[in-house]
């Protein structure tokens, strides 16, 4: 028998609580990126590695394994142990908080699923989910191992999957709870506009991570042109994908292909907060881009990424006309 789904019940509310979780993630993860944290633990320990260091010696075994790394080697030799607390404190809180979002979502789910209160069709998507985040935590140090071999910072492509799979669920975790939060959902219709409008954001989120990943918004820093000479980057190979004014420049393409979708959306949805988040995730791009991708605009910014993607969810589905 179908169990009731009344609008804003238990699940629902889990299931948002989990996203806003997934949210926070994404802005911490941003800020580790951009303090140069993320290669500070050259260490995976899944179980045992929630606990920071107790005390002295700890601490300089984990400083001496990151003395070894090529980051340390090529950019960092400078720091002594107080400067890599601080970037430490980063990395360790990102990866802590990734634990939490797991606990948040498998404990809930296990009273849900042995109460017999999930409603019925929802049980494996749950599941679902749960491995696709299980799946994040792998890909996190995947990306990680990339900066600890031969070159002072990550692959920009395993940032790229790193980011995106991360969006994934957060855009699926909304769906969910929508879908079992609202009343007579089912009979709403799936609105391809919307969807199309937040393929757009999810592309050019990629491009992002490219230029995250290759310290690409620390150069060309001007807007709408490239520099003050030139629309277009100085560089003389068209390399979307690894040259850094190409990357910047197609990401420049992207947000403004997405744009003139979303704008065309907004005008004929009515879509107001679409269009709020649009202008607030613009404004971002640009003061990001000006300040050669300082630490709280570059945060901010991919912050807007993931309330613009949370808005055109919300509008996948919505009542017949």
């Amino acid at each position: 028998m179908n169990q009731p789904l009344p609008k804003f019940n238990a699940i629902a509310l889990w299931l948002y609580s989990c996203a806003f979780m997934v949210f926070a993630m994404a802005v911490i993860g941003a800020i580790t990126r951009l303090t140069d944290s993320g290669l500070s633990i050259v260490e995976w320990k899944p179980l045992i590695g929630a606990l920071p260091p107790l005390n002295e010696a700890e601490w300089q075994r984990v400083y001496d394994l990151y003395k070894q790394s090529p980051e340390f080697e090529h950019k960092h030799f400078w720091m002594n142990l107080h400067d890599f607390k601080q970037i430490f404190f980063w990395e360790w809180f990102h990866r802590l908080w990734g634990r939490m979002i797991g606990l948040v979502f498998a404990l809930p789910l296990c009273y849900f699923w042995l109460t017999k209160k999930v409603p019925d069709g929802w049980g494996l998507k749950l599941l679902g989910l749960f491995i696709l985040g299980g799946a994040q935590g792998v890909m996190g140090w995947i990306m990680v191992k990339s900066g600890l071999v031969d070159r002072p910072s990550v692959s920009h492509f395993r940032l790229a999957a790193h980011l995106s799979l991360a969006a994934l669920i957060f855009c699926l975790l909304i769906l969910a709870a929508r879908r079992i939060g609202t009343d007579k959902v089912q009979s709403y219709r799936f609105d391809r506009f919307a969807f199309a409008g937040l393929s757009c954001v999810f592309i050019t989120l990629i491009w992002g991570a490219f230029v995250a990943g290759l310290d690409a918004g620390k150069i060309y820093n001007h807007f709408p042109m490239m520099s003050p000479e030139s629309w277009l980057p100085q560089e003389n190979t068209f390399d979307p994908l690894r040259n850094h004014g190409w990357v910047q420049f197609t990401h420049r393409v992207l947000a403004l292909i997405t744009t003139c979708v979303l704008g065309l959306y907004i005008y004929k949805r009515k879509a107001f907060g679409v269009g709020a988040a649009l202008i607030a995730q613009i404004g971002l791009g640009v003061a990001t881009i000006l300040s050669a991708a300082a630490l709280h605009p570059a945060a901010a910014h991919q912050a807007g990424a993931f309330i613009l993607m949370a808005t055109l969810v919300v509008n996948l589905y919505r009542k017949p006309a």
